[in-house]
């Protein structure tokens, strides 16, 4: 039997601190670097043992990638092939990235904020060209021939992950394909899977650190969902779902 796999990177740092993350570069929390571990575990005793693995460019995501697999280490004889690829990054927060979320709320307002960030097709402001912030000048994207955003909506992340999607759920149709990426472009990947709405998409929360399963009964790709302690599970979406909810004071 094949399936995917979709696993949110564990806590960053900017997570942690509540900023505006993006795809800016950081590291995990020591929490994210449990939840990574925890998530290898719990596909462990899942007995999933993917055959292939993606990752976005960014650190997070590949770090909590290389953390999942060695908990597979001396478990299993196999090799497992891990690729990285830049449309899976989180969505590009544009000039926002690097604020902290409640003094931005503070400045523009919660409502403006919350537009923001969970609308479907509203772009935040966008970074200027040769900014600290533009994609276009940074090594990590140098032999990236496309040109990158200054700034997305959650519309714009749904458009640049169709491509790699569609390659992933063709894999998954012979094999197990774990994939390790961001809130946003798994919110983006669920959309298309499952057919969410534009109106829906928005209450969507994933939380991090946490496989999100599926596999093909026939030639349909059915949900299975989220794997591991139920009650823990809810928590964190809520966690997710509140950090949406931004007030002052």
């Amino acid at each position: 039997m094949s399936y995917l796999i979709l696993v949110r990177h564990g806590q960053s740092i900017w997570n942690l601190e509540n900023r505006f993350t993006g795809w800016v570069d950081v590291g995990l929390s020591d929490r994210g670097i449990k939840e990574a571990i925890n998530a290898g575990n719990t596909l462990l005793k899942e007995e999933f043992i993917p055959d292939i693995c993606f990752t976005s460019f960014l650190k997070r995501s590949k770090d909590t990638a290389k953390i999942l697999l060695d908990q597979y280490d001396d478990k299993i004889n196999q090799n497992i092939d891990v690729l990285n690829d830049w449309t899976l990054n989180e969505r590009h927060y544009g000039s926002l990235q690097g604020l902290d979320k409640l003094e931005t709320a503070e400045k523009y307002g919660d409502d403006q904020v919350l537009l923001w960030r969970r609308s479907y097709d509203t772009p935040p402001p966008l970074t200027s060209q040769n900014s600290e912030f533009d994609p276009n000048i940074d090594k990590l994207y140098e032999n990236i021939k496309e040109d990158l955003p200054l700034g997305e909506s959650l519309k714009d992340v749904v458009s640049r992950v169709k491509k790699s999607l569609s390659m992933i759920l063709n894999l998954t149709l012979n094999k197990k394909v774990l994939v390790v990426a961001h809130g946003n472009s798994i919110r983006a990947m669920l959309k298309i899977i499952e057919d969410i709405s534009d109106e829906n998409i928005i209450g969507i929360n994933i939380p991090t650190g946490i496989p999100l399963a599926f596999n093909y009964q026939g030639d349909k790709l059915s949900k299975i969902g989220y794997l591991g302690d139920q009650e823990q599970i809810m928590k964190l979406q809520k966690e997710v779902e509140q950090q949406s909810r931004i007030k002052k004071g």
